[in-house]
């Protein structure tokens, strides 16, 4: 998330146990997950030992194919950034946004090769810019485009996952390149890469956890959610307090260079915040200007997939 995404993307599903079943019966709560994320920080903040259900985790490259495993039932729950729960919304996946953090927008930014020409977001105009489709990357590039008084029609966007994409970069294939930590803070220090802007003024920063909507309307894997996101929550916030030992965690789970980690860590944690009108208004309008930009067919109202039944993170 960005925040906490992977460095090593997976190409696909990699199914894993986790804990074991106790006063939960069993209820096994099925997580989706990216390299690096969710499971790597709450097992460095000791909140797995005694999680009192049976964890099943699935590692995704990205947030579009996270929702749609939750849409499906595949997972019951997943973190993302602030964009994919609007593509899925879109599509009207079955889907709940249960939890939400906030972090910092310097780390989203849009990158150009060091001796690169390119000095200011104008400069873009007919160039090739690498993009996941539907990731907080994506709409960091729609909302810096129109900010600079440009839509996507002026650019020419390489949909790319973040490995391919960073390959792509090193050999000069694309112009540019938008994108989040651990990958802004990688190329910068190892592929002389230079920040043409970031997500200041631009970006909101929000990371979400989204469940499936067959696993919120039921009772016991409803209790496990809550469980869940009491120490997600808990976890932001060591993370937060413990910067070293979760880069060192971090860069061991993600084959990250420990200075890399580091870098990315010292940009600041997602720390959780309440799920309110702010944070809806918020995406609202981002899900408004993809609509406007003609990437998504009509209006999407995100109020409309958010469930506030589950703010035990914040406790």
């Amino acid at each position: 998330m960005s925040k906490l995404l992977s460095a090593l993307a997976l190409v696909a599903l990699v199914t894993s146990g986790c804990g074991a079943a106790a006063s939960s019966g069993e209820v096994v709560l099925k997580v989706g997950d990216q390299k690096g994320n969710s499971k790597t920080l709450l097992t460095a903040a000791g909140l797995l030992d005694d999680f009192p259900y049976k964890i099943e985790w699935s590692t995704f490259t990205s947030g579009p194919p996270l929702l749609e495993a939750a849409s499906a039932g595949a997972i019951d729950i997943g973190g993302v950034g602030n964009t994919p729960p609007i593509f899925a919304a879109a599509a009207d996946a079955r889907i709940a946004i249960v939890y939400s953090a906030k972090g910092n927008v310097e780390s989203d930014t849009i990158l150009v090769p060091g001796g690169s020409a390119l000095r200011s977001v104008p400069d873009l105009r007919g160039k090739s810019i690498a993009v996941a489709k539907g990731s907080s990357a994506h709409g960091q590039v729609l909302l810096t485009l129109s900010a600079a008084g440009l839509t996507t029609k002026d650019v020419r966007l390489n949909f790319l996952q973040p490995s391919d994409a960073y390959a792509a970069f090193q050999q000069k294939r694309v112009d540019a390149w938008a994108v989040w930590d651990p990958y802004t803070s990688q190329a910068l220090l190892e592929a002389d890469a230079r920040v043409l802007t970031d997500g200041q003024g631009k970006a909101n920063g929000y990371t979400f956890q989204v469940a499936g909507r067959a696993a919120v309307d039921d009772p016991g894997k409803s209790a496990a959610i809550k469980e869940f996101l009491t120490r997600f929550g808990k976890a932001q916030r060591w993370a937060d307090t413990h910067r070293d030992e979760w880069a060192r965690a971090w860069a061991a789970e993600t084959g990250l260079k420990p200075e890399v980690a580091r870098a990315a860590v010292d940009r600041g944690a997602d720390l959780p915040v309440a799920l309110d009108d702010a944070v809806i208004a918020s995406e609202q309008e981002l899900a408004d200007a993809f609509t406007a930009d003609g990437t998504l067919p009509g209006k999407v109202d995100f109020k409309k997939f958010v469930d506030t039944r589950f703010q035990g993170g914040l406790s």
